[in-house]
C-alpha cells in the first residue's frame, strides 16, 4: 500500500541532500511525520497547502515502515499513518511535482 507525504520544494530539497528528514515544522511539533493515504491526500493538500504551488508528492510503501508506522485517529476520527522515525530517502518509492491548478492541486494519475 502506498502512502503519501507532501513537501514544500525547499523541504524536499533538504531531505534529498540529507538523505532523511524529521518532516516539516508541524511534524517536528507533533513528534511524528504526518502521512496520508490515497483517499486522504487531496484533503490534506487542500487543508494545509491550499495556495501553495511548488510542492512535491512523495510515495512510500507503508509495509516498509514496519513498526515505526502507527495508524492513529485524526480528522473526523479517520485513521492516518504517522511515522515515528526519520523518513529516509531509501523509503521513497517515487516523487512527483504537485502543481496547483485552477480548481486545486493536480495529482499524478492513479493517486486519487
Amino acid at each position: 500500500m502506498l502512502i503519501f507525504k507532501i513537501f514544500r520544494r525547499p523541504e524536499w530539497d533538504a531531505f534529498r541532500t540529507a538523505g532523511q528528514t524529521l518532516g516539516a515544522p508541524v511534524d517536528l511539533t507533533d513528534g511524528y511525520i504526518h502521512l496520508s493515504t490515497a483517499q486522504q491526500v487531496a484533503e490534506t493538500a487542500t487543508k494545509w497547502f491550499a495556495a501553495e504551488s511548488d510542492l512535491v508528492l512523495v510515495a512510500v510503501r507503508a509495509e516498509a515502515l514496519e513498526a515505526d508506522l502507527k495508524w492513529e485517529p485524526a480528522r473526523s476520527g479517520a485513521l492516518f499513518p504517522h511515522l515515528y522515525r526519520p523518513l529516509r530517502l531509501a523509503d521513497v518509492v517515487w516523487d512527483k511535482s504537485l502543481p496547483l491548478g485552477l480548481s486545486g492541486h493536480i495529482f499524478p494519475e492513479g493517486v486519487i
